[in-house]
């Protein structure tokens, strides 16, 4: 499996972080498969995310994740072609501290890193993958959706290889989530104006739960009222 690093910063300011972003030289990506539909395809995309375990909870019990997720590109101000993406993701159980090239536990960014491994393919038909889960037991129990747009770091920037900024927008508030090597990581969101303290390692199931506790609400799915 592959191993994904990440981590989530709270934003106060939309405008604010996009600045920071233009400061650093970063910039949108539009997946090519979405260009091809649509040669004005927007850069911000719509996902619509559906975990799913057993009736007894087996998948969160041990920390695991199953889920499906629909993401939706559209052109530019929502003219043109839409452009679906579906993804089938596991994700194992969260540690805090990446491997090294030998496979073993490093502690040189523990406890400020979530790591966890992760296999994730695209496949045709959401309908019918969800008719499979379900007849292999599994039943969705959140869904939770964002509009998502994804930066890079030019390729002058090699200390920034394999490293990817999102920009999310949610029902629980906005988000960066930096996703890639450690130390990439830790730089971007130095450059970018975030403090190790400010790191947050909670999935947004997470965030959403406390909200409703802090906000004194019941917990259903994390959905926008009206689609923006």
């Amino acid at each position: 499996m592959a191993e994904e690093i990440e981590i989530k910063c709270r934003l106060k300011s939309v405008a604010a972080f996009r600045e920071a972003l233009e400061r650093i030289g970063a910039r949108p990506v539009v997946a090519p498969a979405a260009r091809a539909v649509n040669r004005a395809a927007s850069p911000r995309v719509h996902e619509m995310n559906d975990l799913f375990d057993t009736p007894k909870g087996r998948f969160a019990k041990h920390r695991q994740l199953v889920r499906v997720r629909v993401r939706k590109t559209r052109g530019a101000g929502g003219k043109g072609p839409a452009h679906e993406q579906i993804l089938f993701t596991y994700k194992g159980p969260a540690s805090r501290s990446p491997k090294d090239g030998r496979g073993a536990r490093t502690r040189a960014y523990a406890r400020r890193h979530k790591v966890r491994e992760e296999v994730e393919i695209e496949v045709t038909n959401d309908a019918a993958l969800k008719q499979i889960l379900a007849g292999m037991g599994l039943r969705p129990w959140f869904r939770y959706e964002k509009y998502r747009t994804t930066y890079c770091l030019p390729p002058n920037r090699s200390w920034a290889r394999g490293l990817v900024i999102e920009l999310d927008e949610t029902p629980v508030g906005n988000y960066v989530e930096l996703e890639g090597p450690a130390e990439a990581i830790d730089r971007a969101a130095s450059l970018l104006g975030f403090h190790p303290w400010e790191y947050i390692t909670k999935s947004y199931l997470q965030i959403y739960l406390k909200a409703c506790r802090r906000n004194g609400t019941r917990p259903g799915n994390m959905l926008f009222r009206r689609r923006r």
